[in-house]
């Protein structure tokens, strides 16, 4: 999260996710790795523990995660994936069509990339390019591999 002031695009869904993981953060996996070291404390010697070495870092790399997923849910900004679209903005399906082959895509903010499933972040090289155009218009946008042109084929 670089920018704090930055909203958090999420689907109702999405929302709901991230609540749920932090909630299950909060809850048992906080009590989980406090056992964690609890019993590695035990052992006594605490210069060659590395037991209590990895749940310390476990537990750092939680308390990290817990304040990523708060801030994320305090700048949620609700998306309406099921809204008509005439550009592409954050909730839009778009359709294009890039060396004869056609993707349908759905632009989603950077919590909920998944592009194996077609749910790109308006982050993204593709997602940013596309934004604000409309169905017919061509973008170009230059990827490592090279410049490459998508027709935008239908956006809803």
């Amino acid at each position: 999260m670089n920018n704090p002031d930055k909203p958090q695009y999420v689907s109702a869904e999405g929302l709901k996710k991230l609540q749920a993981e932090l909630e299950e953060l909060r809850t048992t996996k906080r009590a989980e790795v406090a056992e964690r070291i609890h019993a590695a404390m035990e052992f006594g010697d605490f210069t060659e523990n590395s037991e209590l070495e990895q749940a310390k870092n476990d537990q750092a790399f939680l308390e990290g995660r817990i304040m990523t997923l708060e801030q994320m849910v305090k700048k949620a900004q609700v998306i309406d994936e099921k809204s008509h679209h005439d550009k592409v903005e954050i909730g839009s399906h778009v359709m294009v069509e890039a060396d004869g082959s056609k993707e349908q895509y759905v632009i989603v903010g950077s919590a909920e990339a998944s592009p194996g499933e077609g749910r790109i972040s308006d982050e993204s090289p593709v997602g940013r390019a596309l934004m604000g155009h409309r169905a017919g218009e061509t973008v170009r946008l230059v990827v490592p591999a090279g410049a490459v042109e998508m027709k935008i084929l239908a956006v809803s």
